[in-house]
């Protein structure tokens, strides 16, 4: 390289500025200055058009001498400054080791209220020898409402009451039945009843939609009935199931219920059942929890079968109402507002899976 001082001079000036980088954003200020498209060597490069053919060849590779001493002290000091810029962390960042471990997603992650009731009735009844039933949430007005027996003036069937699809005519080129959202699982208990011979014993969980909203009435919520039918099946198997499922849902050896007469159309007697607060810590009141009765003559007759043969029973409760009671939830429509703070202080872990065996809730 003697025959290039100038390629020499640079070469020290610039290992002088690699070695004088206090710090990484210095040494790639030094790097883009010297390899960079406009720096010192890409400038010695670009003079090979310049010379005489002669010296190409020498001048190039001299050139390429000097950009590899440089690389290579670009690299060293780089890994020198790092191993300084790490260590000057470890001095002085610090972990406190006396903080919570964080317990990840798994672990944090909630079960919300209403689906630990869901498994929880079901667990209950399933060892009653119930079956899970399910149907549409979009229903025809005839499962809905007149399969059950249910006037054609009933209130219910308002459309202040339920919520109706789009009616089809002739003109659209469908003869489709009238449509809603079903406004209470009913209409599976007819499904099951049209496709299935007794003896029938189902419960029908799901979501139910209605044209209210208050701090205890959503448009959406969660219904669960039950249905039995058979040729024996008499009101005494229904008080008696009624009674064991609030003293296993509440976890308490004796549950006082009371049945008042009440009136449903599907159902002949009807009766709402109470029972004393003093299954959920507050004794002396009573707190309706589901209605009830016997299934009306009609309704087995428009679902096919002999109601001179058989007969049954039906109930059904809201899932979230009966949560809100055993859970202490003072408002329904927080069970909707997707709070993760009202999850964490409500909610389950995914471990606490409810059995009868070991205990429907931790």
């Amino acid at each position: 390289m003697a025959k290039f001082p100038e390629l020499e001079a640079l070469k020290s000036e610039l290992l002088e500025q690699i070695e004088g980088a206090k710090n990484l954003a210095a040494l790639e200020q030094v790097r883009i200055a010297a390899l960079g498209k406009k720096g010192k060597i890409s400038e010695q490069m670009a003079k090979l058009g310049t010379l005489p053919a002669e010296q190409r060849r020498e001048f190039g590779q001299a050139t390429n001498t000097v950009k590899a001493a440089v690389t290579e002290a670009l690299e060293a000091r780089k890994a020198v400054l790092e191993a300084a810029e790490l260590e000057a962390r470890l001095a002085s960042e610090r972990d406190d080791i006396t903080l919570p471990v964080r317990l990840g997603p798994l672990a944090e992650g909630r079960i919300h209220p209403v689906s630990q009731v869901f498994d929880e009735v079901i667990e209950i009844f399933a060892d009653m020898g119930f079956s899970v039933a399910e149907g549409p949430d979009i229903e025809t007005d005839d499962y809905n409402f007149t399969k059950l027996n249910i006037p054609e003036e009933h209130p219910a069937r308002q459309e202040h009451d339920t919520f109706y699809l789009r009616e089809t005519t002739a003109a659209d080129g469908s003869n489709r039945p009238r449509m809603l959202l079903r406004t209470h699982t009913s209409p599976v208990q007819i499904r099951t009843m049209l496709s299935q011979k007794p003896p029938i014993r189902i419960i029908a969980p799901g979501r139910v939609y209605r044209c209210d909203s208050d701090q205890t009435h959503t448009p959406m919520f969660h219904q669960i009935e039950g249905l039995v039918i058979d040729e024996s099946t008499h009101l005494g198997h229904l008080k008696w199931c009624l009674e064991e499922f609030c003293k296993a849902f509440f976890e308490v050896d004796e549950v006082k219920m009371r049945f008042r007469a009440s009136h449903f159309p599907f159902t002949e007697p009807s009766m709402e059942v109470d029972i004393d607060a003093a299954a959920i810590g507050k004794p002396g009141h009573w707190l309706e929890i589901l209605g009830s009765g016997m299934v009306h003559p009609n309704v087995i007759r428009n679902c096919g079968l002999d109601p001179e043969k058989y007969q049954g029973f039906a109930f059904g409760m809201g899932l979230d109402r009966i949560a809100m009671l055993k859970y202490g939830i003072p408002d329904l429509r927080d069970m909707f507002a997707a709070d993760l703070r009202w999850m964490k202080h409500y909610g389950f872990l995914p471990i606490d899976v409810p059995t009868l065996a070991g205990g429907l809730s931790s």
